[in-house]
Formats: C-alpha cells, sequence, structure tokens
C-alpha cells in the first residue's frame, strides 16, 4: 500500500474542497507581515511564539511539509530565504499563487519528506514543520534529515500529535482503539479513517517524537500543548498536540 500517494491525492482534495490549512493568506496580511504584524501556528490553535524565530533576515528556511501559502509567504515577507517541499500539488500551487502575487522568490519542491531530503547538508538555519506527521509511518528518519540539513546553531520548529485522537471513537466519549494506531497493520484502523475520510494517518509515542529529536542529536530549548480547537477533547480542555523549538547544538 503506497499510503502516501493515498495522502497527496487526499490532500489536494481537501485544498480544493476549502481545507482550512490549505487556504493562502490575503494580500492584506502578507502587507501586515512586511510591516511587523504576523503570527503563525504550528499547532492547530496557539501561536508561536516570535522569540522562537529570532530575526530572520537573510535566514534560509525550510518548510517542511509546510505547504499551502499560509506560514512561508509570511517569512519571506519577514525577510527569509525561503523553500518549501510538499507532496500535495495543490499546496504547491497556493504558494506559487502567493509568490506570483507579492512578487517573491521561493524554492517550490514537490517532494516526500519519508525520503532523504534532496538538500545538502547545513543548507539551512531554520526548519518549520507544522502538524504533518501524523500522516507518516516513521517519524525518527524525518528528526535525522532535520538534524543533517541544518546548520550548526539552527533551529527546527515542528508541531506533532499526542497520538490521544487516535484512541478515542468519533465523538471523542469513548476509549476505543489501542495503540499503535497504523491502518496499515489494522483493517479496522483503516476503515475508521475512511469513514472520517482522514487520509492514512498513524499514532506515534512522545519517545518517537520528543525523544527521537534528542537521539538525532538536538537539544530541546522549549514546547507548549495545544488541544485540537474544536470537539469534546477541546472543550474539556485536554492537549492533543505538541510543538517544540529544538536547536542544533
Amino acid at each position: 500500500m503506497d499510503y502516501q500517494k493515498i495522502n497527496a491525492e487526499t490532500i489536494d482534495r481537501w485544498v480544493e474542497e476549502g481545507w482550512e490549512w490549505g487556504q493562502p493568506i490575503s494580500h492584506e496580511e502578507y502587507i501586515k507581515a512586511r510591516h511587523g504584524i504576523w503570527d503563525v501556528v504550528l499547532t492547530p490553535t496557539k501561536k508561536v511564539p516570535h522569540e522562537w524565530f529570532g530575526d530572520l533576515t537573510g535566514k534560509k528556511v525550510l518548510g517542511l511539509a509546510s505547504g499551502g501559502g499560509q506560514q512561508m509567504p509570511v517569512f519571506a515577507a519577514l525577510g527569509a530565504d525561503c523553500t518549501v517541499l510538499d507532496y500535495s500539488v495543490k499546496q504547491l500551487e497556493s504558494e506559487r499563487y502567493v509568490a506570483e502575487r507579492e512578487g517573491y522568490d521561493i524554492h517550490i519542491i514537490r517532494g516526500d519528506m519519508t525520503k532523504t531530503l534532496p538538500f545538502e547538508d547545513e543548507a539551512f538555519d531554520l526548519i518549520f514543520h507544522p502538524v504533518s506527521n501524523c500522516y507518516v509511518k516513521d517519524v525518527k528518519g524525518i528528526w535525522k534529515e532535520c538534524w543533517r540539513v541544518l546548520k550548526k546553531g539552527g533551529l527546527l520548529l515542528s508541531g506533532v500529535d499526542h497520538y490521544i485522537n487516535y484512541v478515542v471513537d468519533e465523538n471523542e466519549c469513548e476509549i476505543i482503539n489501542s495503540l499503535p494506531f497504523d491502518p496499515t497493520k489494522n483493517e479496522d484502523y483503516r476503515k475508521q479513517l475512511e469513514r472520517d475520510d482522514a487520509g492514512m494517518q498513524f499514532s506515534h509515542t512522545l519517545e518517537e517524537q520528543i525523544n527521537g529529536q534528542l537521539e538525532a542529536g538536538f537539544t530541546l530549548m522549549s514546547l507548549y500543548e495545544d488541544t485540537n480547537g474544536e470537539g469534546r477533547l477541546h472543550d474539556l480542555n485536554i492537549p492533543t498536540f505538541l510543538a517544540m523549538r529544538s536547536k542544533k547544538s
């Protein structure tokens, strides 16, 4: 099963249907960013602290699975030299649309983040990686590649799942699944995802997410938790996502 192909096609369709994370920022939002008024997210609701970025002027920034024309235009407005890698054609079309509309350059690459990244060692100052590795079976390889392509002292800003979403039913009232949640090995889990039109998703432990970065060589500098933004778990203020700021020492 080529689950990455399934996910790319699913996300393309979501974008066409008006998916929240596939709608590019407006011209007005871009102009505000040029004047220092901006915010971006790694997880559903909480804004990333500006101090996590530092001065982006002249910095080489990689948006890893970060297509959609939402974050890269902001970083470009702040003076960064931006590259975006995504496997969704529609997400990359949004990136190209905003760049052409606003008149800035961006390196746009269609690629699979589960493979060796098509960049030289120490190519970037910062990687921005919003929630997306829930669509990937193995995340430790991603952290190793992030470490490789970052310069010494470079930053990895990542948003990841807590795995809680994968044990509850669709109404978030009962625990119905065991972990790990892997639709390539469990037919019932695959059927759940098909019913919910959720693509192919996978749970990951905090060992995979946090310790995976530490094993790759990163130093964890800061983190915060976030909720789904809607639904019963959100109403109960139960965190389901984690944002991390990590540094290549």
